[in-house]
This record gives structure tokens, C-alpha cells and sequence, in this order.
């Protein structure tokens, strides 16, 4: 499974990458993977308020819907149109092409409380 470094992660399969004060967010490549083909991504709107720990989307796939669930508290600046055309971005890239939103924090400490790669691989590991 693919985890990279330069992330942070929740224990609900989302990776957030925080660069030039705006903070992208998606699935990562284990969500992707036990999600199978995934057919339909519902997001939230632009200027939409996120508030952490309560769904903001979903993903449907071949097996079920599941819902996404905010890393943090914050705004939403923009959001991927291709994953309206093309859902199967998440599957093929989710950590480039298959991101979902960018949104900008309300508050920073937010970030902070996010785990690192090690962290995640350990939740990965005792699944």
C-alpha cells in the first residue's frame, strides 16, 4: 500500500496535504483499494463548510456507498470536477488526479492533530 510521507492521514482512510496555506484532501490509496472500482463521487460546494469528524461526500463504488468524513475544520475553495466524468481517478491516482477538495483551514491546531505516515501505517497494520 502506497502511504506517502509528505501527507497526513485520519483513521478513516482520508489524506490531507497542507501547501501555500490551502489544504488538499482525499483517499487514500488503501480507502481506493477496498473500495474496488468506484463509479460515483458526491462532494460538497464550494464556500461549504466542513466541520471535523462529519461526513462531507460519499463514494460509490461496485460493492457500496461509503461516506467521507472531514479531517478538519474548514472551507471549501475548490473542488475536482474531473471525478464528475471520470470517478475512476480515485482508483488510478488517488494521491495526484483522484483528490477530491482544497479547502482552507479555520483553524490550524486542526492540522496538527492529524496523524503522519507512520501513524496511519500503523492503524493500517492492525486491520
Amino acid at each position: 500500500m502506497n502511504v506517502p510521507n509528505d501527507l497526513k492521514y485520519t483513521d478513516e482512510h482520508v489524506w490531507v496535504k497542507k501547501e501555500a496555506g490551502k489544504v488538499t484532501i482525499g483517499i487514500t490509496d488503501h480507502a481506493q483499494d477496498e473500495l474496488g472500482d468506484i463509479v460515483f463521487v458526491e462532494l460538497p460546494e464550494v464556500d461549504d463548510q466542513l466541520v471535523a469528524t462529519e461526513t462531507f461526500g460519499s463514494v460509490e463504488s461496485v460493492k457500496t456507498v461509503s461516506e467521507l468524513y472531514a479531517p478538519i475544520n474548514a472551507v471549501v475553495v475548490e473542488v475536482n470536477e474531473a471525478l464528475e466524468d471520470s470517478p475512476e481517478l480515485v482508483n488510478e491516482s488517488p494521491y495526484e488526479e483522484g483528490w477530491m477538495i482544497v479547502v482552507e483551514l479555520t483553524d490550524e491546531a486542526d492540522f496538527d492533530k492529524l496523524l503522519t505516515s507512520e501513524q496511519y501505517q500503523k492503524v493500517l497494520d492492525q486491520e
